[in-house]
């Protein structure tokens, strides 16, 4: 089979894979998975940067997530960016959320706006995190012509999906398309087009079914493609074929294919 790309996991992060990262990714990279590192704060982004120097099929995406913005100083995320430009292939993930407001409103959106700022300096593809927060989420973005990127871990309406993919974003569609009851989520991801979806895992989160209890590793990807491919009625290969070719093309990785048995 094809390689397949997680297009968005933590399995640097030590506050999430505290013990135990290295057998995630070794049971990763055997099943032909490869792996996009997202940095949530500094620190984490900095980890995503020393994980992929040293493990191989690894790449890293840095920047502050929304809940961190009060704490986090998205001068560093420039910094990681322009001293690792061999490494560093995206900014993210990065957003608004008015869920929980960890970070205050107007905080978030000049955190949000100084990242893409940086994303279109060095002009990478963001992952976006936006939750309860489109009204004030779209003006932003608009002001940032040409930055491309993905929706992470979408869960909102159709007519937030359109007005991303008009603007030229892909979808991010991980475990929780295999568990979720809502009917209009179950939907709406049947009729996600195939060439707007990169596959993600959220890894430690979000663990896809037939898995759901343990904890959530890139590897797990795969359950994601089945998934996707019982909702179109096609082969998961076809799905794993074209969602890597998207992440591929999005995030400018230059990896060449390999065969993989799973």
């Amino acid at each position: 089979m094809s390689p397949v790309i997680d297009s968005h996991c933590h399995i640097h992060d030590s506050e999430f894979f505290a013990n135990d990262r290295e057998s995630a990714y070794q049971a990763s990279k055997d099943a032909g998975v490869y792996m996009i590192c997202v940095g949530t704060n500094n620190q984490s982004s900095q980890e995503a940067i020393d994980f992929c120097h040293s493990h191989e099929g690894c790449y890293a995406v840095v920047g502050i997530h929304p809940h961190d913005s009060k704490d986090n100083d998205p001068a560093m995320i420039r910094r990681l960016v322009a001293g690792n430009q061999d490494t560093v292939v995206g900014i993210g993930e990065i957003g608004l959320d008015y869920y929980y407001d960890h970070s205050p409103r107007d905080t978030q959106q000049r955190v949000l706006r100084e990242q893409l700022a940086v994303a279109r300096e060095f002009d990478l593809p963001v992952s976006f995190h936006v939750r309860d927060a489109f009204d004030d989420f779209w003006p932003i973005l608009d002001d940032f012509p040409g930055v491309t990127g993905v929706l992470h871990s979408f869960t909102d309406t159709q007519a937030n999906m359109d007005e991303g993919i008009r603007r030229g974003l892909f979808i991010g569609v991980n475990g929780i398309s295999t568990f979720t009851k809502d009917t209009a989520q179950q939907e709406l991801y049947k009729h996600i087009p195939l060439e707007k979806i990169v596959l993600e895992t959220d890894a430690p989160f979000l663990t896809p079914k037939p898995f759901r209890g343990k904890m959530n590793i890139p590897a797990y990807v795969v359950e994601v493609a089945r998934h996707q491919a019982m909702l179109k009625g096609i082969s998961p290969e076809d799905v794993i074929r074209t969602t890597t070719d998207n992440a591929r093309r999005l995030f400018r990785l230059n990896y060449e294919y390999r065969h993989h048995t799973r």
